[in-house]
């Protein structure tokens, strides 16, 4: 029997199997058997680390162990050496690759790469997103198809067939030039931003905050920026991560607790992100000039709005409750009008914020979405109807698969009629 991660393993290899993979799959060019052979990694540490004691660079050896085993692999590939002699016969009529910026942030890293080659256009858009998520994440099946709002067994045949096909097709393992990397990045934008708000509030587990995808997925988002600054959307998803990572101290309480927006401390914000995607969100609309802002923009710009509120009675809700609806018109989802319902219910009042509320409780991609019950328990309860708002509490809870979250939902639930 094989033995089992130990508590304090699981979090190194969650953390650091993203960067092993990306590193693993530059040499063997398959981003499936990168993925094993970073399992493999796995299986030698749990053999030798309980015996020889943890190395003080854990990330260190897991990459290192990945890669030689790679390097095992490409020596027993039969045609390795044929075809290294074929590339070698061809390259004097090849044309020449792309000459690449110096700058080794810009293309030298492997995490982008491997967020562009999970984006090929030769598969399908759901793909994309659960494949990197998945490699580039270290999410879990289950904690994919929360954040897509899609089955289980769907996550995991796009996952596999994925794989298939980026190994079927012979996908190089690089950042795209030109048209080709204009065509893969609303992809890329899309998966940075599901990756970030994984961390940011978690699907599943103990834990409210991942600060590690949120890391990785600002990161990214700043390398994006650096690398395409003509590009709108880029510097507004980046203004959005930076907005939204200035409010990580404060989200969480002593004993990890989540604490809402209104109880947050804002003397705990930090202003140099905040400053940092005031920043970015103006070069976003010097890049966007007389067009109309994408829905990345649009989001930043609301974020901006609590960034920038002294406090939570200060904030400006009707302009929030106008940019949700221009961002419904620019891409209609029914989570957007959630949003937009309870920019409503500050704005306006929580009777009408409840009638867009009770509109959506058909739409099937909400059906078992722990926010739709949470936000129309909050109403209820504004409104006094209290017995309501607890039946509502108690079916969010029921509903998240996140600890923390359902301990908040159940103490609302008991306040709905303390």
């Amino acid at each position: 029997m094989e033995p089992q991660p130990t508590a304090a393993l699981e979090t190194v290899f969650r953390l650091e199997s993203p960067r092993v993979i990306a590193g693993v799959a530059r040499l063997v060019r398959d981003v499936g058997i990168a993925e094993e052979l970073t399992q493999d990694a796995l299986v030698a540490a749990l053999e030798q680390w309980p015996r020889d004691g943890a190395p003080d660079n854990p990330g260190a050896w897991l990459m290192a162990t990945a890669r030689r085993r790679a390097v095992d692999l490409i020596r027993r590939r039969e045609t390795y050496a044929r075809k290294l002699a074929e590339i070698g016969r061809d390259l004097p009529a090849a044309a020449p690759p792309p000459e690449e910026p110096a700058d080794p942030e810009d293309i030298d890293d492997d995490l982008l790469r491997l967020v562009f080659t999970a984006c090929h256009p030769v598969l399908s858009a759901e793909a994309r997103i659960a494949l990197t998520l998945r490699l580039l994440g270290g999410l879990t099946t289950p904690e994919i198809a929360r954040a897509c709002l899609v089955p289980e067994p769907t996550v995991a045949q796009r996952i596999v067939r994925a794989k298939r096909t980026l190994a079927r097709k012979n996908i190089d393992f690089e950042v795209p030039y030109g048209p080709d990397r204009a065509a893969r990045l609303g992809s890329v934008l899309e998966v940075i931003y599901l990756i970030f708000n994984e961390g940011y509030a978690a699907t599943a587990g103990d834990d409210w905050l991942r600060p590690a995808l949120c890391e990785d997925a600002l990161r990214l988002a700043r390398v994006l920026a650096a690398l395409m600054p003509k590009e709108p959307e880029v510097h507004g998803l980046t203004a959005l991560l930076e907005f939204q990572s200035s409010r990580t101290a404060a989200r969480i309480g002593p004993d990890g607790e989540p604490v809402l927006l209104e109880d947050q401390n804002r003397h705990r914000w930090n202003r140099l992100l905040i400053a940092r995607g005031i920043t970015a969100l103006d070069h976003a609309h010097a890049a966007t000039g007389s067009g109309a802002p994408g829905p990345y923009v649009l989001q930043a710009a609301i974020a901006a709005c609590h960034a920038t509120a002294h406090t939570y009675q200060e904030t400006d809700w009707p302009r929030i409750a106008t940019l949700y609806g221009l961002l419904a018109a620019r891409t209609p989802s029914p989570v957007v009008e959630l949003n937009r319902a309870v920019a409503v219910s500050m704005a306006e009042g929580p009777a009408p914020a409840l009638a867009l509320v009770d509109a959506l409780a058909a739409e099937p991609a909400l059906r078992d979405y722990h926010l739709l019950p949470s936000v129309r328990g909050d109403l209820l309860a504004r409104l006094g109807r209290t017995g309501e708002a607890r039946a509502e509490f108690e079916r969010a809870a029921s509903l998240t698969r996140n600890a923390r979250e359902r301990a908040l939902l159940l103490d609302r639930a008991r306040e709905a009629t303390g």
